[in-house]
């Protein structure tokens, strides 16, 4: 993007209205500022618009399916709408299945249950955790990270062109990594998994809230992605795409609403009809509020215009790239280098300091709220590092005091709702810890740095 056009997306799309963008915190040192909140990748903060909506409603607050009262049909055509509203706003198929869910996470420990038998799973080492690890009762293989995307898309051919190709096989991807923010080349991995007779489902957890996600257009056959991350309060996900595996596997849950039919027997025990819409698993009591919250978000970003969203992003993420190259200790992470496209996330890397030291310093100096660790993606983080990738290790820090060496990594996320002052005072608290030192003493404490007192 030229510097014209960088200019411009700043002057023209203001940051969206996000809760928090007024809270304070004290400093360790004295005072108070508006804090900083560039955790994005981990939770983005709720829009002001989703959290007036959910304030709307709340009042009408009613049971969902099968209650006669007002309320409760006006709760179930709520919900109902919701499914569809995020279904065009992921351009699903006509017959493709939106189940709401807990998370990621739960989306693809949902899909994973739904596997047909003996089907092949194969998985980067790059996968947040949410989308490497719910395959344990399949036939996984675990991928070595590729360094350019067409190498990721080299090393998925050979790999699938290896399997029994009669076989159901489901390839699992990220489209925009949690560690590096780079996007990936989920289009032609698609076209890979499909050439040899498999599936792919699609992590959108760091790519949605983001960019536009077409199902249609990226041809993967699901995707999976959390409301928390997407401007909507914790507590929901979705997983939308083909019915068949999801139709013919039991339910994720056994329970009400799952269930059509359900008759005793003459031995005393029960038959079950299921549903085979998305309600065979959505058992329970629904989260019409979460589901609610999901759609609302939907609808905020797409009247917002990713276009313009996605150029003030890049704006931002080339003013912190810029800040942080003129650190010569600051080493950022990347799977595929400086020219791959990416999302507002950043980890790094700072000569002679334990991340966590610094990521303690910039929230307790600075108001900066930033992220250290693995990020939930440890065999990734661990090749970044030049680490063994097998070596254990925790979300958190280690048990690292200020100074030594530290395996971990510090990570700025930032989206729709970053001010440009928020980057901005970020680059300049690092440019002043790298040479200036931290103001203040800190001790390792439950396994965190955190200011002595």
């Amino acid at each position: 993007m030229s510097v014209s056009t960088a200019a411009s997306a700043q002057t023209v799309c203001a940051p969206l209205s996000v809760l928090g963008r007024d809270v304070t915190v004290p400093l360790v040192t004295g005072g108070e500022v508006t804090y900083a909140a560039l955790d994005y990748a981990a939770s983005a903060p709720a829009l002001q618009r989703v959290w007036d909506d959910v304030a709307a409603y709340a009042p009408y607050y009613g049971s969902v399916h099968r209650g006669a009262g007002y309320l409760s049909q006006l709760s179930t055509d709520l919900f109902e709408n919701a499914r569809g509203t995020v279904a065009e706003f992921l351009d699903c198929r006509a017959d493709d299945q939106l189940v709401f869910t807990r998370s990621t996470t739960d989306s693809l420990n949902l899909l994973a249950r739904a596997l047909p038998a003996d089907c092949r799973v194969f998985v980067f080492e790059t996968e947040h955790h949410a989308s490497l690890l719910p395959w344990q009762d399949a036939h996984v293989s675990y991928l070595d990270a590729p360094r350019t995307p067409r190498q990721a898309v080299e090393t998925l051919e050979r790999a699938l062109a290896e399997r029994d190709p009669h076989g159901p096989a489901l390839v699992c991807v990220t489209g925009a990594s949690n560690v590096t923010g780079e996007l990936w080349p989920v289009r032609e991995l698609a076209a890979a998994a499909h050439a040899h007779g498999a599936r792919i489902v699609l992590d959108a957890a760091q790519l949605a809230p983001h960019h536009p996600v077409s199902v249609r257009d990226l041809d993967v056959d699901w995707i999976a992605f959390s409301g928390h991350k997407l401007y909507a309060p914790f507590g929901a996900g979705v997983l939308a795409g083909r019915a068949d595996w999801l139709r013919e596997a039991d339910p994720y849950l056994a329970g009400g609403g799952a269930s059509r039919k359900v008759t005793r027997r003459e031995d005393g025990g029960v038959d079950v009809e299921w549903h085979e819409s998305a309600a065979r698993h959505e058992a329970g009591s629904p989260n019409v509020i979460g589901a609610y919250a999901v759609a609302s978000a939907c609808k905020a970003l797409t009247e917002a215009g990713f276009d313009t969203l996605v150029a003030r992003e890049r704006y931002l993420i080339g003013k912190v790239r810029a800040g942080l190259a003129e650190v010569p200790q600051v080493k950022v992470l990347s799977l595929f280098g400086d020219d791959a496209d990416r999302v507002g996330v950043i980890s790094f890397v700072v000569e002679g300091w334990n991340s966590s030291h610094f990521a303690a310093a910039l929230s307790a100096e600075y108001g900066i709220g930033v992220r250290d660790g693995l990020f939930c993606a440890h065999p990734l983080v661990r090749t970044l590092l030049g680490s063994d990738p097998q070596t254990q290790g925790e979300c958190g820090a280690p048990e690292a005091a200020p100074g030594e060496k530290s395996l971990n990594a510090i990570r700025v996320s930032f989206g729709a709702g970053t001010p440009d002052e928020h980057v901005e005072r970020f680059v300049d608290a690092v440019k002043e810890l790298v040479s200036a030192g931290a103001k203040w003493t800190y001790r390792t404490e439950d396994g965190r740095c955190v200011p002595a007192v």
